[in-house]
């Protein structure tokens, strides 16, 4: 038998409180009228159009006046448009486009809210894995999943990764100008391959993941970008995928910390480095400890590490789970423990951090 001790109720912060979950459900709703406005083309329509009335952009998007003007409300109250009560007119800034409509923008997350749909669909596998603690391999996954993964990604990596994450290793840019091989474990769509190999068109690249799907999207969008002469794209483990001395630079572009055993994978991209190559590890952004990572950055990785991360480590021999919120500290050590003799902090975003490891 258990007993509480009863205590005044403190009204102010239960009214805090309140005030933070209800403004949590709203965000909530939010996001689906967000991937609504996406797929309807409702902000494509608005960017760059002005003040605009409800149904004029029923008309220009091919939808329900009356849809349109609840929507658009909605889009007020959550500050993601302007309305003009004199002229009864809504107003997507262009800053708001930046992220919500431009498609090809580094800021664009729009299609972010496929990965929260994507865990509402997989709620009860999630519910059953933390009740047994089975893990939960990314192939079990709804494929809202992947394609929001892929799509919220593919833009930030756009942004980043040939002009700030590449030049923070030592020497590797001109490597890769003169021609280099690389191996990008954990690929996915392929879209950080790509990226890459449109932008070094000397060097040459192999993206590596385990998810049949992903790689079959990767050589899909190969076709697609002009490359595919340069790129391969393998369906394999992480652990196994490559052979001894093959490759200048191995990349882990958000992905060690969801390997059931990240030392051998580590320790796998060591060993298929020539002798002066180095591996580029990009990872969610942490502290070391937990009590600095309790802020928004870190509640979105936390939430995503229980329901994503967590799960596909637990379902790969090893049982060594990192998290999305492993902190440099710790994949520090995995790096070490791997090999790897020199491992440096090349670069920190409010979103990433980004490590060069040499054997």
């Amino acid at each position: 038998m258990t007993t509480t001790t009863t205590r005044p109720m403190d009204e102010r912060k239960l009214d805090a409180f309140v005030s933070t979950v209800v403004g949590d459900l709203a965000a909530n709703y939010a996001g689906v009228m967000v991937s609504m406005g996406r797929k309807l083309g409702l902000y494509r329509t608005m960017a760059g159009a002005g003040p605009i009335h409800s149904h004029e952009l029923a008309s220009r998007s091919g939808c329900h006046e009356r849809y349109v003007r609840e929507w658009l409300n909605s889009q007020a109250a959550g500050g993601y448009v302007v309305y003009h009560p004199s002229s009864e007119t809504y107003e997507l800034p262009a800053e708001h486009a930046h992220v919500l409509a431009d498609e090809e923008s580094p800021m664009y997350m729009a299609p972010a809210w496929d990965i929260p749909a994507s865990m509402w669909l997989d709620e009860e596998r999630t519910l059953d894995a933390f009740r047994t603690g089975r893990g939960m391999p990314w192939g079990a996954h709804d494929e809202r999943m992947y394609r929001g993964v892929a799509a919220f990604f593919r833009n930030a990596y756009q942004g980043q990764l040939v002009g700030d994450w590449l030049p923070s290793l030592d020497g590797m840019v001109e490597r890769l100008e003169c021609g280099a091989r690389v191996a990008d474990v954990g690929c996915g769509f392929g879209h950080s391959t790509l990226i890459m190999a449109q932008a070094f068109p000397r060097s040459r690249f192999v993206g590596l993941d385990s998810h049949g799907a992903s790689i079959d999207a990767a050589r899909g969008n190969a076709r697609d970008s002009q490359v595919d002469e340069r790129v391969e794209f393998r369906p394999a483990d992480a652990k196994e995928a490559y052979g001894t001395r093959e490759f200048d630079l191995v990349c882990f572009f958000d992905c060690l910390h969801d390997m059931g055993d990240p030392v051998a994978a580590a320790a796998r991209a060591r060993e298929a480095l020539v002798d002066d190559g180095m591996a580029l590890i990009v990872e969610p952004f942490a502290h070391d400890r937990v009590e600095e990572n309790l802020n928004a950055v870190g509640r979105l990785y936390y939430s995503a590490s229980a329901t994503l991360c967590c799960p596909h480590a637990m379902s790969e021999p090893g049982g060594f789970v990192l998290g999305a919120q492993a902190g440099e500290g710790r994949l520090t050590a995995v790096l070490r423990q791997a090999g790897f003799r020199r491992v440096r902090r090349a670069l920190a975003t409010p979103f990433n951090l980004i490590l060069e490891a040499r054997p």
